[in-house]
């Protein structure tokens, strides 16, 4: 019986200690947070947008034919250049030694030639005197042929080492800047290595592939608009080119786009440059559903935002982004036009966690 009073009481403590920690846990739960929310905006656009990038209207790689060290480069990055300017000195010692032996074969070959020419004037007078035979006159005939023959292989080879030389001293094809220098004074260029980088001046158009869904509602001489982010501005332009074969590129239908001249004077090439086509889907309507970027956050290589359900918690979402437009980007997948975003995500957010809509 002494045993059991004993037990009692501390039974009672007990449950009295685990009382007291349930009620120090129901204390320390977090309370529910004030939050911002709003719907997605949703809305079907006949419109088409694409990506692209703003180029040279015309660019080259420099490169040469010929073997040899570079004895001088004549230009950098950044210079602007004319056309037929002189750019990069090959050495070409070997060919002048040829070019020599070309100009000394001739003038050997001239002077054969020249005599020939003399002994077969000289044959033809005494064949009419018949002081010579029909065979003799047909040998010197065949002689004087063969000179005026080596005579023009000669100078054929002079051409040719001419012809080669001209990649020795390489000039610009056309007036633009040079926009990359692949090779340094004294290392050996080789056959089609590429050696600078020109680009026209002045003259940008932008650059872009259309997808296969799309190249049926695309067509040369329609009216775009191009949205420069980089420079904050968006500029009107028309298709100029658009390849009918994608067989080489995958399904992706190239295009370029010539530029309003007024508009394109800070452009750069390589520029990212948002393309706008408007009113080109009447026939397939796409439907889009837009929330503001500042709801939108990231956690490693997620993109996620938050919403509210019906027990008033915040639930994680992640989702799939696509393009941006004024200050709001469209989300591809993960979201519902009826779900409400909490606008403000860094908030003390957790999944799971109440929260209180602010009115």
């Amino acid at each position: 019986m002494a045993t059991s009073k004993r037990i009692i009481p501390a039974i009672l403590m007990v449950a009295a200690l685990y009382s007291c920690s349930s009620a120090t846990d129901q204390k320390k739960e977090e309370p529910a947070i004030q939050v911002e929310t709003y719907s997605p905006t949703q809305f079907s656009s006949d419109d088409i947008y694409l990506s692209g990038v703003v180029s040279a209207k015309q660019t080259a790689v420099i490169s040469t034919r010929m073997m040899g060290f570079v004895r001088k480069i004549y230009v950098k990055q950044g210079d602007r250049v004319k056309q037929g300017q002189l750019l990069i000195a090959i050495n070409s010692d070997d060919l002048n030694a040829k070019k020599a032996q070309a100009q000394a074969m001739i003038t050997e070959a001239e002077a054969a030639a020249k005599n020939a020419k003399r002994d077969y004037e000289r044959f033809q007078k005494l064949h009419t005197q018949k002081s010579v035979s029909d065979k003799e006159l047909e040998n010197v005939a065949l002689n004087n042929i063969s000179m005026q023959s080596k005579v023009k292989i000669a100078r054929q080879m002079l051409n040719e080492i001419n012809a080669m030389l001209a990649y020795t001293h390489i000039t610009a094809p056309f007036q633009g800047t040079i926009t990359q220098k692949m090779i340094d004074e004294g290392s050996t260029a080789s056959p089609s290595m590429p050696l600078l980088s020109l680009e026209q001046s002045g003259e940008m158009v932008v650059t872009s592939s259309v997808p296969e869904n799309y190249i049926q509602y695309v067509h040369k001489g329609d009216s775009v608009k191009i949205d420069i982010k980089s420079l904050s501005m968006i500029i009107s332009g028309i298709i100029s080119e658009l390849s009918p074969s994608a067989y080489m590129t995958g399904g992706q239908y190239s295009m370029k786009i010539a530029l309003n001249a007024k508009e394109k004077g800070n452009l750069h090439a390589g520029m990212f440059a948002g393309i706008h086509v408007p009113g080109k889907m009447k026939q397939k309507q796409a439907s889009e559903i837009l929330i503001n970027k500042a709801s939108v956050f990231t956690r490693d290589q997620l993109t996620g935002v938050y919403i509210v359900n019906k027990e008033n918690q915040a639930v994680l979402r992640w989702i799939r982004l696509g393009k941006e437009k004024n200050g709001q980007v469209e989300v591809l997948s993960g979201l519902n036009s009826n779900d409400q975003v909490i606008a403000d995500p860094s908030n003390g957010l957790y999944n799971g966690r109440k929260v209180i809509i602010s009115k």
